[in-house]
């Protein structure tokens, strides 16, 4: 039953898989100063996340598609929220993202200045990027006053999604997983563009030793990663070839968290996944070239990252405009093999 008593609080979530991860941070410092009711307002296929995080009471779908305006349609979704709220977070920058809060008439409206949206939001804070370096800082220091130090990651509560065993089992069921090996899970694929992605052959050599050692691998990922996956399973010795999964493209987004969940370790390019993957707890090897892990690092206890730190790099480009993807493509597996065995897992 809902409690009256508690602060009723929207929160508009980012639409990025890694950035709803992170924005759980904001969710756990908000239920640990005051315990309240959190509705998240994100893309409907956010919910498998939300729903796996013990802090959110509800997930509202944002029925826009990104980029969507669509005056009309916000001001009518808004209206449908009067009288439901007492504060709301704006977590994107955009000005439509605080739109709805507005016209709901949520009577206190928190984010960061964006894109000059004085009068939507009327607790306003400017962005100092060099004192909040880490998104998750951004999150946190939202929940807290304007003029409170800074948030240090120490005392910041890192993404902790939960998952129903049940759920992994029938997972496991569905797809003919069998649990009598160790697992390793990898994560090829970047929505942002190839220039994040690890080569495969890369990713076939550590597939390879983990599957030497007496281990099974699953391969994650959307139908788009289903290309990447195949050729690393292709570039494996033939006789390995039996101990790997392909679950990319074959699973929902629901599926592929309590799949991960299920694995003894995560090797993953810089992604969505990467992030979901640290939220469960997972022994982690993220590798990173184009992009940096200073922003939006992944946050859990067992986490490796390698990267090699190239004078052209991080670019942030989708593709290497220099056209040698050197930054990953020197990266060798030995070193992330190392990084394996620097968490414990993956043989000798």
């Amino acid at each position: 039953m809902t409690d009256p008593a508690r602060p009723r609080i929207l929160v508009v979530g980012p639409s990025w898989v890694g950035d709803m991860v992170m924005a759980q941070t904001l969710f756990a410092d908000l239920q640990a100063r005051q315990p309240c009711h959190i509705d998240v307002l994100a893309p409907a296929w956010c919910r498998p996340l939300l729903s796996r995080m013990p802090e959110v009471r509800q997930a509202l779908d944002l029925p826009f598609g990104h980029g969507e305006l669509k005056l009309r349609q916000r001001r009518a979704e808004g209206r449908a929220l009067r009288g439901r709220y007492d504060h709301a977070y704006v977590l994107p920058n955009s000005l439509k993202s605080a739109l709805l809060p507005f016209w709901a008439g949520v009577p206190r409206r928190t984010g960061w200045r964006g894109e000059m949206r004085y009068g939507l939001l009327n607790d306003v804070r400017r962005l100092d990027k060099e004192r909040y370096p880490l998104m998750v800082q951004r999150f946190v220091a939202l929940a807290r006053p304007a003029d409170a130090p800074v948030p240090v990651l120490e005392e910041i509560r890192p993404p902790h999604l939960e998952v129903d065993p049940a759920s992994v089992a029938a997972a496991r069921e569905q797809h003919d997983l069998a649990a009598d090996r160790p697992v390793l899970g990898l994560c090829p694929g970047a929505e942002f563009g190839p220039s994040k992605r690890w080569p495969e052959q890369h990713y076939a050599s550590v597939a390879a030793h983990w599957i030497e050692q007496g281990g099974r691998v699953w391969l994650f990922g959307s139908a788009k990663d289903r290309p990447v996956a195949d050729a690393i399973v292709a570039a494996l010795p033939a006789a390995g070839r039996d101990q790997v999964r392909v679950l990319a493209g074959a699973t929902s987004l629901e599926q592929a968290v309590d799949l991960l969940s299920a694995t003894d370790a995560v090797v993953s390019n810089d992604s969505g996944l990467m992030h979901i993957a640290a939220a469960l707890n997972r022994p982690l090897v993220a590798v990173y070239g184009s992009t940096s892990p200073g922003f939006t690092p992944p946050l859990g206890q067992r986490v490796a990252i390698e990267r090699l730190g190239l004078d052209c790099s991080p670019c942030f480009q989708r593709e290497c405009p220099l056209e040698h993807h050197n930054c990953m493509r020197l990266l060798e597996p030995a070193r992330v093999i190392t990084a394996l065995r620097g968490l414990s897992v993956g043989g000798n």
